[in-house]
């Protein structure tokens, strides 16, 4: 492209932006909107090994979703309980139950209502990880909430 071509391009995009100038500027809540913190959240709740008792981090990261949330119509919570591969499958089956009660309880306290919920485990057999991935991360309960604005 010649220095010509050049200069007569840039000189075409600013009549052409300059054309623009006339429709108005936009107000900026025109062109940004904000998102609403009403809408579907996925989020994990970490336990300890063997255990269903929440820990400071999960009941941190319960109480920020609840905020996040407060003032929306909370439609359906699913919580799944899971477990890690040791043990036996009972075992596995039993705690991965007590996790999901654990974390529903801890959303009813957050004011969370009680009819939405959905509480399912699938103790070792549902809980799968990558090839590499550590153990601990099969360790815990996924929470599926579906919320819309009010």
């Amino acid at each position: 492209m010649t220095m010509r071509s050049m200069i007569w391009a840039a000189g075409l995009a600013s009549v052409t932006l300059a054309g623009c100038s006339t429709m108005g500027t936009p107000s900026r809540e025109a062109l940004v909107a904000e998102p609403s913190t009403c809408a579907a959240k996925r989020f994990d709740i970490y336990f300890a090994e063997d255990q269903a008792q929440l820990t400071d981090a999960a009941r941190t990261a319960i109480g920020l979703t609840a905020s996040q949330l407060q003032g929306c119509q909370i439609r359906t919570v699913r919580v799944l309980g899971l477990s890690s591969a040791t043990g036996t499958a009972d075992a596995n089956q039993a705690l991965s139950e007590q996790r999901a009660i654990a974390v529903a309880e801890a959303l009813v306290a957050a004011g969370w209502p009680t009819p939405a919920f959905e509480l399912a485990a699938a103790g070792d057999q549902g809980a799968t990880t990558p090839s590499g991935v550590a153990e601990p991360l099969r360790r815990r309960t996924e929470v599926l909430v579906d919320a819309a604005p009010l």
